[in-house]
């Protein structure tokens, strides 16, 4: 098992339709521009680190483990080569992990920044709403990144084995919440209350390095953070597995009214 770092894949499966009847993504496919308004994008640097979510015009949802010493946040952001019109960059004000984040067991793999200056809302630039419940065994989501993908169209090549690349354009894949008894057989042992797994049924369909901190989605509302998982992802049939958000929504509100 691997902890998501600094590169990303979204390994899409071919088109069935999910259990909503929306049709799923196509392999290697980007999302609809601005599909994905609460996305946002990590950079140390400049320099693409991790994914996040929006959730209110002054803070950002993310995963503990994508914590650098220096972070920038792009909003509105479709394809990270290109400026498109509607991108906000922001720099962050607070860092705050959560206090019982530990990295050896992934425990409490979540983070909220603080904001220098609040977001300007606008239909490319709007927060995800946080859950009112845990999310349910078979519900579809959408899981969004900057990261791997097999497919051509890329920023860098991954190795020649892998056949992946970075792509310039956020991508979208719908998988499905798994039950824990079924994620337990595939992480004996590793699997926490505060984690949700996803993926789809056989594989091939996954978040990897680098998605990390970035939004599981299901039915508009945010359900998870992208935090670990196996390898090699390009090829696991493992699902992924997420921080869940219903777990820590007074953390949440404890510590934004704090702040």
């Amino acid at each position: 098992m691997w902890l998501l770092l600094t590169f990303s894949f979204l390994l899409m499966s071919a088109g069935e339709r999910g259990q909503d009847g929306s049709d799923k993504i196509p392999r290697g496919e980007a999302c609809a521009p601005h599909s994905q308004p609460w996305q946002v994008a990590l950079f140390e640097r400049g320099r693409f680190n991790c994914g996040a979510s929006l959730i209110s015009p002054r803070w950002v949802l993310s995963a503990a483990h994508c914590q650098t010493r220096s972070m920038r946040v792009r909003l509105g952001e479709h394809n990270l080569r290109k400026r498109e019109g509607p991108e906000q960059l922001r720099a962050v004000s607070r860092v705050i992990p959560h206090p019982g984040y530990a990295a050896r067991g992934h425990l409490h793999d979540v983070m909220l920044l603080r904001l220098s200056r609040p977001a300007l809302l606008s239909p490319e630039v709007r927060p995800v709403a946080l859950p009112t419940r845990c999310p349910q065994v078979g519900e579809t989501c959408v899981v969004s990144g900057w990261g791997l993908v097999s497919g051509s169209e890329s920023r860098t090549t991954g190795s020649p084995e892998s056949q992946v690349s970075l792509p310039d354009k956020l991508h979208c894949a719908n998988i499905s919440i798994i039950s824990a008894a079924s994620c337990s057989k595939d992480y004996p042992g590793c699997l926490m209350d505060t984690m949700v797994c996803a993926g789809v049924e056989g594989g091939g369909t996954n978040s990897c390095e680098g998605d990390s901190g970035g939004p599981l989605v299901c039915g508009g509302v945010l359900q998870g953070i992208v935090s670990w998982g196996d390898v090699p992802c390009d090829t696991t049939t493992k699902p992924g597995v997420y921080t869940k958000v219903c777990r820590y929504l007074e953390w949440i509100r404890e510590t934004v009214k704090r702040n």
